[in-house]
């Protein structure tokens, strides 16, 4: 018989990610891949967050030369450009599940919503979340918790300080905030995609569908499908819900984008010359990407000011580099332009002391509820940005659990610790160098042909007139000379991806004649490693036929008088590139 109970299931873990956007997954794999083991509970039935296949907002970050963000984020891109060259979804989404699903140490808790939680003192104990598909209750008792989904679930539960809104310029002395503070947020968007057939295609539209009748009625927004330009607008402007609570009104602001977009796909259709005759629409979501809605309070709260002065921050932990993007509260009702872009420099350095609660100890976040106002917020939140903050959420965790310390105890103990292991995971952080193993520093270095210093110089990546690397042609090698017999332990190598091809990585519509976008033709695909053993006999030691990372880490277990490093093919270039040789 029966006794009606439903099922409770208990978890334990070193650290707990509520939360599985691009922020989420980040925090979560660094976390588990230096050893903690990890909870992520997540909401929805993919991870990806806003760049999932249920909302598809594109992955934005850094401007500028060689800006891109790697370490985990461009893991993530190159396997999709791998795997998935013309850009479907599903495949894309099936790419951001395996991730977190097959990461050793990650229990993986999809369409589980964070509903509950308990204190012990000014601590978090536990939270507690509903999993619909399985009709279980999931406890996660932790002793460190990130809050990575975006509205800041944790705050109202646990008691942390956060902010909502727009503060007045007044209040950090920030030029381009409103004279009055304002409960006004950006709005949420709902995109739609369409695909080009080889004959005409009619729509009709449902009767509750909003009319746009005339261009005038979407000014500012470009809608033409024969624009060339087109082909990087995703329809961000079907935006709505601003000048309401983003939160509690989601349902209903979900509703109005929907009859929305719907009117606006009839007006490209029906009304007016758009050159869409031979379009249908393939796609349109009904969860919309949010923007805006809690921002935590940290030991420090990032300002414009900070921004615009490069944020000059000796915790540096990550960066932002897109202008400061304030969307109108009104979104796609607000005749004029549907957003201010503001200048900031690029990169500009996130701090450390805004990634962690100012009240509750165990409590850390990342992604755009970060603290920052809502004027700097406005450059910090774009998808690849919070990728990079997650990843040093949790690599700062992993320090955190073993040492028993708090996170504000690590920034005050342990930051340059963790700055070399961002750098080590191929995060860059402007302005610093990446220590180099000993064995790596003290050897000979010499190359067939070309300056091979710069590999151990500690930055991954040209920086301004400096390309910090090595380039030679296929078949040149590089070589370490130790002074005797070394015993070797890993690897590391740092590929070149091309830090500025385009930042899209997906499409937003659907040609007849799709352009597939593989592997970076700079990328090495294979290469060898040799070794020089006592009696003067060169043994291959490592060989890697179908490479597609920019980071590629192996353990080694050999001795060696000499190494040398040999590029045999790229992905197309006619040269290899080669930013960091490490040995240890």
């Amino acid at each position: 018989m029966n006794s009606g109970k439903l099922r409770q299931k208990h978890h334990q873990a070193d650290f707990c990610v509520v939360g599985a956007g691009l922020a989420g997954m980040c925090a979560a794999v660094a976390a588990a891949r230096h050893g903690l083991r990890v909870v992520l509970m997540h909401d929805r039935p993919l991870p990806g967050g806003n760049a999932s296949p249920e909302i598809r907002m594109w992955i934005w970050g850094a401007r500028g030369p060689n800006n891109r963000e790697t370490g985990i984020i461009e893991e993530l891109l190159l396997e999709n450009r791998y795997r998935n060259p013309l850009r479907n979804y599903s495949l894309w989404g099936s790419i951001l599940y395996e991730i977190v699903r097959f990461q050793e140490n990650i229990t993986l808790l999809l369409n589980c919503s964070c509903n509950g939680l308990e204190m012990d003192g000014d601590r978090i104990r536990s939270i507690t979340g509903w999993q619909t598909t399985t009709q279980t209750w999931h406890t996660v008792e932790a002793g460190l918790f990130a809050d990575c989904s975006g509205d800041s679930i944790l705050a109202p539960l646990s008691g942390a300080i956060f902010h909502h809104g727009r503060e007045a310029a007044g209040q950090f002395g920030e030029s381009v905030a409103p004279a009055e503070a304002s409960p006004m947020t950006m709005g949420m968007s709902l995109l739609l995609q369409p695909r080009q057939t080889t004959g005409p295609q009619p729509f009709i539209p449902p009767k509750w569908a909003k009319k746009f009748p005339g261009d005038d009625d979407l000014s500012h927004r470009d809608h033409d499908l024969g624009n060339g330009d087109w082909m990087w607008n995703n329809f961000w402007w079907i935006e709505a819900g601003g000048d309401r609570d983003c939160i509690h009104d989601a349902e209903e602001i979900r509703d109005e984008l929907l009859r929305c977009l719907l009117g606006v796909w009839d007006h490209i259709k029906n009304q007016g010359k758009h050159q869409s005759e031979n379009w249908m629409l393939d796609w349109f979501g009904f969860l919309p990407g949010k923007r805006e809605s809690r921002r935590y309070q940290g030991d420090y709260l990032i300002n414009q000011n900070d921004v615009l002065s490069g944020g000059q921050f000796d915790d540096v932990v990550a960066y932002g580099g897109w202008p400061m993007d304030d969307h109108h509260p009104g979104g796609l009702m607000h005749p004029g332009q549907p957003s201010k872009l503001y200048h900031a420099p690029s990169p500009w350095k996130i701090p450390y002391r805004a990634l962690y609660s100012c009240n509750v100890p165990n409590l850390m976040f990342a992604g755009r509820n970060i603290s920052a106002s809502h004027v700097a917020f406005s450059s910090s939140r774009v998808m690849a940005t919070c990728a990079i903050i997650g990843q040093a959420v949790g690599t700062a965790a992993a320090i955190a659990v073993p040492e028993g310390l708090t996170p504000r105890q690590v920034g005050q103990q342990h930051i340059t610790r963790l700055q070399q292991m961002l750098m080590e995971d191929d995060c860059f952080l402007p302005g610093l160098r990446r220590e180099i193993p000993a064995l790596s520093r003290d050897a000979t270095l010499a190359a067939s042909e070309g300056d091979p210093e710069p590999l151990r110089n500690g930055v991954d990546r040209p920086v301004g007139d400096e390309q910090n690397g090595w380039t030679g042609p296929l078949g040149a090698w590089v070589q370490y000379t130790f002074e005797h017999l070394k015993p070797l332990r890993r690897l590391r190598l740092v590929f070149d991806s091309d830090l500025n091809r385009p930042q899209t990585s997906m499409l937003c519509k659907y040609p007849l004649n799709i352009e597939p976008a593989g592997v970076p033709s700079t990328l090495v695909r294979a290469f060898r490693v040799e070794a020089l053993d006592c009696q003067g006999r060169w043994n291959v030691l490592l060989r890697e036929d179908n490479n597609h990372h920019r980071l590629f880490t192996h353990p080694l277990d050999a001795q060696a008088m000499a190494l040398r490093f040999y590029p045999e093919t790229t992905w197309g270039a006619e040269k290899a590139t080669v930013f960091a040789w490490d040995v240890e």
